[in-house]
């Protein structure tokens, strides 16, 4: 049985935050995302929209965050299942870095449309 299986509520947070705790450790990437969340909650506190720009600033904020995880566990799997390179490998690391870079777009039309209804455009 996994290690991860049928444990308590407690138990499975504490293993989440393990993984949010090594990615923030071991990833650039995410240090830079979580970097760009404290400026966007910088700059929603200064601005003080509604509160639907602060849900979408922040939905948009998390999913980039999680895409993160999700590429640093695939790339950690692929690279501990299949230490060398391997076409396979590469094509799975390289779409989960798209998946990154398609959220982080997403993230940053929210940032412009936010800017645009703030300047009333």
């Amino acid at each position: 049985m996994s290690l991860y299986k049928n444990r308590s509520f407690r138990a499975r947070l504490g293993f989440a935050l393990q993984g949010l705790v090594h990615g923030v450790r071991a990833e650039r990437s995410l240090q830079v995302q979580l970097l760009a969340l404290a400026a966007a909650l910088a700059a929603l506190g200064m601005l003080r929209p509604s509160a639907l720009w602060w849900a979408l600033v922040l939905l948009s904020s998390a999913v980039v965050i999680a895409a993160e995880l999700f590429n640093t566990a695939l790339e950690g799997l692929a690279d501990a299942l299949h230490p060398h390179d391997h076409p396979g490998i590469r094509i799975a690391k390289d779409c989960a870095a798209a998946g990154v870079l398609i959220a982080a777009l997403g993230a940053l039309t929210v940032a412009l449309a936010l800017a645009l209804h703030l300047l009333g455009l």
